[in-house]
């Protein structure tokens, strides 16, 4: 099949051919049809997803490509960057790359972004009802007031104390001891954090909500950075590895040893011009310094690590508002506590104990979907 890409020459302001060093017509490909237009990639590339997801169907897989950005498909996700396979076989004999240390930065983020939300909407759907049957659990209760949060984990060694009947002396102390540091904790830093009614924690996790996105949008142009120095020190490589070759290809003047010799060293020399027409783009005539890049790489790094410890410590301050929503629950009475009880006579202790491990079934489960969620997660990256 014929070429579709002819070779048309360039012209001076006289409209006459220009000649090279090398004695060849400077010139240039043009497109005879539209196959290269962009409008096509979209076509393209779906339908490489679709085929490919068909074969995965086909083989039982669970698993579906979707060649669409995360931007596109709603999820507020960071993509890892594309490794290559010299990167990979380096990462794979254990010998770290600047790719790989920011694919694993991203995935880090991501990870704990992705934790925060999980945990962060659970407690507010916890919380959510709390409020609404907020009358209900004061009769339940038998107060007229609610109780704070401290008042309620303070019930809750109480009731932790109870439970130990017939525990040995070592026992109770050490479960006693236990449970009344984990519980102090928290209460520091309710303290800290002027938590002590419902209402205030759901203003607490709307702040670590929102201090977590923040903190995620300012780690995101570092990355973009990071990427972008990681490509241009990528091509100054090339440029500068295979600047000798093409010095040699540049100085011969006879066409057939000239073809020769590109055709040897096709790979240099396509590496070469690469980083010349990338140059071309994102440095528009500049001068380049690797130090000064690296140096840039080096701090930008440290930066995303900064910030993803400050992400950690999100996880960690609302992973604390979980346990206590685990204790509260034990001491709070349950949906299934008030509907068994009868119309004005308080439910029994048994129907308390099967409230609470319903909803202690109900947490375990949603910790154990949170490491599934990731991997699949992981996966997808």
């Amino acid at each position: 099949m014929a070429s579709q890409e002819p070779e048309v020459y360039d012209l001076d302001e006289n409209g006459e051919r220009i000649r090279l060093a090398s004695g060849r017509w400077k010139s240039h490909k043009e497109d005879t049809v539209d196959w290269n237009d962009q409008k096509y990639a979209e076509i393209w590339r779906q339908g490489w997803a679709d085929t490919a997801n068909r074969y995965l169907e086909a083989i039982g897989s669970p698993e579906r490509l979707d060649l669409r950005s995360y931007v596109r498909q709603g999820i507020d996700k960071i993509p890892t960057v594309h490794m290559g396979p010299a990167v990979s076989q380096l990462e794979k004999k254990g010998i770290q790359t600047n790719i790989g240390n920011l694919n694993r930065d991203i995935k880090a983020a991501n990870s704990l972004m992705q934790s925060i939300r999980q945990m962060v909407r659970s407690l507010k759907g916890w919380l959510s009802g709390l409020k609404e049957k907020k009358a209900a659990l004061l009769e339940a209760l038998e107060q007229a007031k609610e109780p704070t949060i401290p008042e309620l984990l303070s019930r809750y060694l109480d009731k932790r104390s109870e439970e130990r009947t017939g525990w040995t002396s070592k026992g109770k102390l050490k479960g006693t001891v236990g449970d009344f540091n984990k519980v102090m904790e928290a209460l520091d830093f309710l303290r800290q954090k002027e938590i002590s009614t419902v209402e205030s924690l759901d203003a607490y996790l709307d702040e670590a909500s929102a201090q977590a996105v923040s903190i995620r949008e300012e780690i995101r142009p570092m990355e973009k950075r990071v990427k972008e120095i990681d490509r241009l020190l990528f091509h100054i490589g090339n440029f500068e590895a295979n600047k000798p070759v093409h010095a040699k290809y540049a100085a011969i003047r006879w066409k057939k040893p000239k073809e020769k010799f590109a055709a040897d060293h096709k790979e240099e020399l396509d590496a070469y011009n690469a980083a010349l027409r990338y140059f071309k783009v994102h440095l528009d005539g500049a001068k380049y310094s690797t130090k000064k890049l690296a140096g840039e790489q080096a701090q930008l790094s440290e930066n995303i690590a900064s910030k993803t410890e400050a992400l950690t410590a999100v996880q960690e301050d609302v992973k604390i508002l979980r346990d206590v929503r685990h204790w509260l629950n034990q001491v709070l009475p349950s949906e299934q506590y008030r509907q068994t009880a009868e119309p004005g006579k308080k439910p029994s202790i048994q129907q308390a104990v099967k409230g609470r491990e319903q909803r202690i079934r109900e947490e375990q489960a949603e910790k154990h979907q949170q490491p599934r969620r990731q991997q699949k997660q992981d996966m997808e990256l």
